[in-house]
């Protein structure tokens, strides 16, 4: 085990969970998600595709603190609190994602037996995945990592 393993394991056990931050690529925007979340309370952890890093952590540790607090999160519901003045609303991972995508968390949980929620947020004007007015960019910007990568108005 090298010391960012044991830097994960002990944010896990001091924090509820470890962020891991991933730079923009070629092919894939910048991302943020959890781990260990699923492991210290037997809830999904999260991920956030293409909102900045500093934001996107921010986000992922108020998700895990309201998780400790009780509070629970439907697929498909919308939640305020998350992001400014505007809603957000979760969807499931797909399994068949997780290894582009999740590498630390298959690396923590030996394999994929674990669950992942994805934040879906809209843009600054309110545009959603599901708006056919949504912008390449924003396409790019946030995959929707559900089975068939299709988010229809929920």
């Amino acid at each position: 085990m090298d010391d960012r393993d044991q830097k994960a394991l002990d944010d896990i056990e001091k924090f509820g969970c470890h962020v891991i931050n991933v730079m923009e690529g070629e092919e894939s925007p910048q991302f943020t998600y959890s781990i260990g979340i699923n492991n210290k309370q037997g809830l999904p952890d999260l991920i956030i595709l293409g909102l900045k890093h500093k934001l996107a952590h921010s986000i992922v540790n108020n998700y895990k603190d309201r998780l400790l607090t009780g509070e629970s999160f439907e697929i498909g519901k919308f939640y305020a609190d998350f992001l400014g003045d505007f809603d957000v609303t979760f969807i499931e991972v797909d399994k068949k994602h997780y290894k582009e995508y999740l590498g630390w968390g298959l690396w923590l949980n030996n394999g994929n037996d674990f669950k992942m929620l994805q934040l879906v947020w809209p843009t600054t004007d309110g545009v959603w995945p599901w708006n056919s007015e949504k912008t390449d960019f924003y396409q790019w910007a946030q995959p929707i990592l559900n089975e068939n990568g299709v988010l229809s108005k929920i």
